[in-house]
């Protein structure tokens, strides 16, 4: 970087790479908006003020903002690879993102995070990709690999991952295991996953050095964290949509402790409505300044996770800015990354080169499964599992009939174990038939769910040694989408994804179920047993705040 032509720039002697002239410019550090050209060369921000370019763009009229940063996500959710997921994302405005490979991790170690990150090569963003911290997330789980201490220093030393993913083992770290303690001391950067965790046991998770959380789910539990130390990342996802609720607790004090994310997002939305754009618009639309909540969608993050001069618009900061002639950003003209244009109308500018799939894909391994297999035995006043709308927590009730509940079974699909977990659910309402996928938060067994067990398990032995989503109804095989890599994601383009999935979707809306809820995100959070309150794996009903099955 050459300051002194900088200066020279900056002090109007020379004509800058690119001007933006006359534009609304969204200054995050001051808190306003202010009129004026901005000039950019050598791919950062030389000044707002009265400049000529040597190529100059007409801004009357429009919003000049930092790009976004999505603090917390997992690629794999949205069912395809990176590269089709940054094509979307990348034009609603979303320049930076701390992606955690936990999810194909659990499936294939090291081999899987290594092929998430080939696939981002080359591509116009910052891909800050996080190691997993645990995998399995507790050992009540069997996944495909195990991550020990060892494994995340190789994460760091030899492919470079940017910091520790969220430590969902809160009690490891309470009972200072000796593991997890060997792990927290790898990286600087430590996100976590601490849900409903308060007082004492709270100051204790922070003692092992861990500064975010994405898992509030009230004011209260968000304002706490806050006045202990932690960065809250407010997060608004498919079937976790937190946004509404936790923006009630940002004020002008705290707003700098803020982060937006959006941890799992399925592909619909992902299309229709983007992400961190999104979490911009409804937070305006709850009635925050819009200055504050592009502050958090920006500056905050950025200065969250270490990085100096990046998310505002002021000199020597990297040039990462949209244009939009909206001040929730939800038309995106255009999109830069360090000075160049990458998007443009909703459309990528950049092409993509995908990483090979070889020996990421074929990873389902059970032994073939019958009605019998999946039945569970009815017992009054027996414990069971409670789905509510907009939140992955579950709620744990006593049933005197089995009238009205769904039948559950969580698979090992990884070692052909046999190992079998059964339960009833309230609430999803599956009328009719079943669904199955190889989507299960974290491990990533099958999960399978319907109102009769013939059709899970025609469902259940759908799904092949590719693994995918499948919904079965009546008896026959309705829909299925294929996800050929790691059972997790395809191998298609996000344009096909899309197109099986409006398909499996009408074929589901045909049948009976809450349609409060988003039914394949939500059966992939019923077998994680560190988010409250019942939750079904392989072993059994599993009670997260006694740690013990039921």
């Amino acid at each position: 970087m050459d300051r002194k032509r900088l200066i020279d720039i900056a002090a109007g002697r020379e004509k800058a790479d690119l001007v933006i002239k006359g534009a609304s410019v969204v200054d995050v550090l001051g808190g306003r908006i202010i009129k004026g050209d901005v000039a950019v060369a050598d791919g950062v921000f030389v000044g707002v003020g009265e400049y000529s370019g040597k190529t100059e763009i007409d801004g009357a009229g429009k919003y000049v903002m930092p790009s976004f940063y999505d603090a917390h996500l997992h690629f794999e959710s949205v069912m395809v690879r990176p590269s089709e997921y940054l094509k979307r994302a990348i034009p609603r405005g979303v320049t930076s993102f701390n992606a955690d490979p936990h999810e194909i991790a659990n499936v294939l170690g090291l081999k899987g995070i290594k092929f998430m990150m080939e696939d981002v090569r080359g591509i116009p963003a910052d891909v800050h990709f996080m190691m997993p911290s645990c995998v399995p997330a507790t050992p009540e789980d069997m996944s495909g690999c195990v991550l020990t201490s060892e494994e995340v220093k190789k994460g760091r030393d030899e492919l470079g991952t940017f910091g520790l993913g969220e430590m969902m083992n809160f009690p490891g770290v309470l009972n200072c295991d000796e593991d997890v303690m060997k792990k927290l001391e790898v990286f600087d950067i430590a996100d976590g996953h601490a849900p409903m965790i308060k007082g004492n046991g709270l100051n204790a998770y922070l003692c092992g050095g861990i500064t975010t959380d994405h898992e509030c789910e009230s004011v209260e539990e968000a304002l706490e964290k806050i006045s202990k130390g932690m960065y809250v990342l407010i997060r608004e996802g498919s079937q976790t949509r937190n946004l509404t609720t936790l923006i009630k607790a940002v004020n002008d004090r705290n707003l700098r402790r803020f982060l937006f994310c959006t941890d799992d997002r399925n592909i619909e939305d992902l299309t229709e409505l983007g992400t961190i754009g999104n979490a911009v618009r409804l937070a305006v639309e709850c009635g925050m300044d819009p200055v504050a909540a592009i502050t958090i969608a920006s500056l905050n993050a950025y200065e969250a996770y270490g990085f100096r001069r990046r998310g505002a618009i002021a000199p020597l900061y990297k040039a990462d800015f949209l244009i939009t002639s909206d001040i929730a950003a939800q038309k995106v003209d255009a999109v830069y990354y360090g000075g160049k244009r990458i998007a443009e109308n909703g459309k990528p500018l950049f092409s993509v080169t995908p990483a090979s799939a070889d020996g990421v894909t074929g990873t389902v391994n059970i032994k073939p499964v019958n009605a019998d297999d999946l039945e569970c035995k009815f017992t009054k006043g027996m414990d069971v599992m409670e789905v509510y709308p907009m939140t992955v927590v579950t709620g744990r009730v006593k049933a005197d009939s089995p009238e009205g509940l769904n039948y559950m079974c969580s698979i090992e699909r990884h070692h052909a174990s046999g190992k079998i977990g059964r339960c009833f659910v309230k609430g999803f309402g599956l009328k009719g038939g079943a669904i199955a996928q190889t989507v299960g938060h974290d491990a990533h067994n099958i999960t399978v769910l319907g109102d009769n067990t013939a059709d899970m398990a025609l469902a259940v032995n759908s799904l092949g040694k590719d693994g995918g989503l499948v919904l079965v109804r009546g008896g026959k095989l309705v829909g299925k989408v294929s996800l050929e890599i790691a059972g997790l994601m395809s191998a298609k383009s996000a344009d096909e994804v899309l197109a099986e999935r409006a398909r499996l979707t009408k074929a589901l809306t045909e049948m009976s179920y809450n349609h409060e809820i988003e039914p394949f995100m939500l059966l992939s959070f019923l077998s994680l047993i560190v988010i409250p309150e019942l939750k079904l794996n392989q072993s059994g009903l599993f009670s997260v705040s006694e740690w013990r099955y039921i």
